[in-house]
């Protein structure tokens, strides 16, 4: 059975655990310096946060299968909703090894879809994410990001 990730940038780890683990009644399955997730049944959802100097909030979205035969599944599905496929074959994240595929859906979100092979021992440089995300940055038609709002969204007294 597939199960949807998701991933959130956030700019505080230890308060985001608190809140997380609070909402998910659970704490993290995997807990490091700079990343926790937690693999959950209900939801049936891998949920992940990092502060790997991103902007906080969404990083994207995800399909994680749990074989070989579903990940081809969904390798097809992404095919035929259009768009541009970037493999990005074996890769290293997340402190997981990890075959991978990407695509934007039409308003520019990351869709990741994932088999995880085996563990890592370290985060991963993101090296092949970002070669994969350039590349179809570069190949498509991605809106552009808007600048981030002030810090409350408010405007200044």
């Amino acid at each position: 059975m597939k199960r949807l990730h998701v991933h959130v940038a956030v700019d505080d780890l230890k308060r985001s655990v608190g809140f997380y683990s609070a909402l998910f009644a659970a704490e993290p399955s995997v807990l490091k310096t700079d990343y926790a997730k937690w693999m959950l049944d209900d939801p049936r959802v891998n949920f992940a946060i990092s502060t790997r100097g991103r902007q906080p909030g969404l990083d994207h979205l995800g399909i994680q299968a749990e074989n070989d035969e579903e990940l081809q599944e969904v390798y097809a599905r992404l095919h035929q909703a259009g768009g541009s496929v970037i493999e990005q074959g074996q890769t290293a994240c997340c402190y997981a090894k990890s075959e991978k595929s990407w695509i934007d859906d039409p308003t520019g979100i990351s869709w990741e879809t994932f088999l995880t092979t085996g563990e890592n021992t370290d985060y991963g440089d993101g090296s092949g994410e970002r070669v994969a995300r350039v590349a179809h940055e570069k190949s498509c038609c991605a809106p552009e990001v808007a600048p981030a709002p002030a810090a409350c969204g408010c405007p200044a007294a």
